[in-house]
């Protein structure tokens, strides 16, 4: 048992563990954000576009509850036992989800941009004199010094 204790302890103290507990820590703060940007910032004056609709209280009763519906909001209907299909929270979720993953599209792209792309592979033939690897547009190779021009 010592054996693995003594495993699970290195594994822990390796340096990717830990930046994987950090991001992951980071990323639930930010989600935390996300969802309030989705939920107080964008998602009311979209409902209002749409015709006054909050999208937090849009749900579809499947079967009642204690006190028989209709019920004015999902609060409602929760608290009388109601089984509901909750689609306007999906479709906060949903937007979240498209919120976050633009964010990290465009973080790993700057990222990206930040490093330099490797160098595309030069083009190569081989000297017919001595078998070496040259460019192609080599006019006399530079291992034997051959002429390489076609006439």
């Amino acid at each position: 048992m010592t054996g693995f204790v003594q495993d699970f302890k290195t594994f822990l103290q390796r340096g990717n563990v830990i930046d994987l507990a950090v991001a992951f820590v980071i990323g639930a703060a930010f989600s935390t954000v996300v969802n309030s940007l989705v939920t107080n910032i964008l998602m009311p004056p979209l409902g209002l576009l749409l015709g006054k609709v909050d999208f937090s209280n849009l749900y579809l009763t499947l079967h009642a509850g204690s006190v028989p519906g209709p019920y004015p909001t999902l609060a409602a209907a929760q608290k009388a036992g109601a089984v509901t299909l909750n689609y306007g929270l999906f479709i906060n979720a949903v937007v979240g989800f498209i919120i976050i993953a633009l964010f990290i599209f465009s973080l790993v792209r700057l990222i990206n941009r930040l490093y330099p792309q490797p160098a595309a592979p030069v083009a190569s033939k081989d000297c017919p004199f001595c078998a070496s690897s040259i460019p192609l547009a080599a006019l006399r190779c530079p291992h034997c010094t051959s002429d390489l021009r076609v006439e």
